[in-house]
């Protein structure tokens, strides 16, 4: 398992929710973030299948390699796409769960994706973790410290909203639980930022960590505004 080292950043500490292929939500969203080089910006993981626009998602996040520190999760679905995409177990399923989505985004074929979206995909890591948060796609237990992490845990399990705080007691900020509602759901200890955002309701979210500030927009192209986190507790 990938165990990056803790780290820290000059600027803003920005992660980014489950995009799923919405890239009209993901272009609003970057705009009203006014990035800058020193800050970090973490997706989350799950940035492919089930919107209309995986392609474009994948050439917005290179550019943004080229505008601030940039790090990204690898979530189930990028996990579910890499095994189909050799021929495995999810072959099938995968394409029901949004994958025949993404395919459509670069025309219906594997073939046509190009070599530097499939290194992108491959190249996301486990969760990453600084002084003031740990980062994971899905859940992480909160009794086991992350080196005793298991990937499946990572990458799978959905959390419920009443979780202990981690035993390092650093906050963790995750995707994978989608909230229907757009709202994130934040608890002790806990942000979930999977808002939904290919729902009727939803919304693609992020969250700054230093400021406990959520951004929001939505895949019809409107922000939906700055709030403090607590505001959705």
């Amino acid at each position: 398992m990938t165990k990056p080292a803790d780290q820290e950043a000059a600027g803003r500490t920005i992660a980014i929710g489950d995009i799923h292929g919405c890239s009209a939500a993901l272009d609003v969203l970057l705009r009203e973030l006014s990035l800058t080089a020193t800050d970090t910006v973490i997706v989350l993981g799950d940035v492919v299948d089930r919107g209309p626009d995986t392609k474009g998602c994948i050439d917005r996040l290179l550019e943004l390699k080229h505008e601030a520190r940039f790090l990204h999760i690898m979530g189930n679905h990028e996990e579910m796409m890499l095994d189909a995409y050799v021929g495995g177990p999810w072959a099938n399923a995968w394409l029901r769960y949004g994958g025949q989505e993404m395919l459509d985004s670069y025309g219906g074929s594997f073939d046509a994706i190009p070599e530097e979206h499939l290194d992108f995909i491959r190249s996301g890591m486990d969760f990453f973790a600084t002084g003031n948060a740990i980062f994971a796609h899905a859940a992480i237990n909160p009794a086991q410290t992350m080196e005793q992490q298991t990937v499946h845990f990572l990458r799978w399990n959905r959390i419920v909203g009443n979780e202990p705080p981690h035993v390092s007691g650093r906050p963790i900020v995750c995707g994978h639980t989608a909230q229907p509602s757009g709202r994130p759901l934040v608890f002790d200890g806990w942000c979930c930022v999977d808002t939904c955002v290919y729902g009727p309701s939803g919304a693609l979210s992020a969250l700054a960590v230093e400021e406990n500030l959520i951004y929001r927009s939505c895949q019809h192209g409107e922000f939906l505004g700055i709030e403090p986190a607590s505001d959705f507790t």
